[in-house]
């Protein structure tokens, strides 16, 4: 079923990102490794976020018709997560066919289908308060895509050395 009206959006919204939650939550209670469990933590927090803020615009919205422009939108990835994770440290320690590496791949898929639903949306929006609101959305999920985008790469990489996949 596609959204229809912004409260609607609104709402799967709020779905999409408790269901990120929830799953980035499980993974890193079920990680024995203690770097890959703040990545996933980290993410949960970011999806509470995610949470809280559309929350609070759906509240608003469904007030006063519109949406707060007010509301401070925090900037998303933290540069600092983003490094701690491409250092490569992790990624040497976890199996590129192991639950993390599936768990990565499954959240690489979540958060580009995110990314097309809040883009789309973004198009669709008349009002351009919305329009920002939901750019801005496709450009946070676009920041922890490439957090687990580059630690794909790195299990993919360290899966072809070990096993000399390379022509060279």
């Amino acid at each position: 079923m596609e959204a229809k009206t912004p409260t609607d959006i609104l709402k799967m919204a709020i779905l999409m990102e408790k269901r990120g939650r929830a799953f980035y939550t499980q993974v890193a209670q079920q990680t024995n490794d203690e770097d890959a469990k703040r990545v996933f933590d980290y993410m949960a927090q970011e999806e509470q976020m995610h949470v809280e803020f559309l929350a609070r615009q759906f509240a608003f919205y469904e007030k006063n018709h519109k949406f707060d422009v007010n509301e401070p939108i925090s900037s998303g990835a933290d540069e600092r997560v983003v490094q701690a994770v491409l250092n490569g440290e992790m990624t040497s320690r976890i199996a590129a066919a192991g639950f993390e590496a599936a768990a990565i791949s499954a959240a690489i898929d979540f958060e580009t289908r995110a990314i097309d639903y809040y883009a789309r949306m973004a198009e669709l929006a008349t009002d351009s308060n919305e329009k920002e609101m939901f750019l801005w959305l496709a450009e946070w999920e676009r920041g922890h895509h490439k957090v687990l985008f580059h630690m794909n790469q790195e299990l993919m990489e360290k899966v072809w050395n070990d096993n000399q996949f390379w022509p060279f």
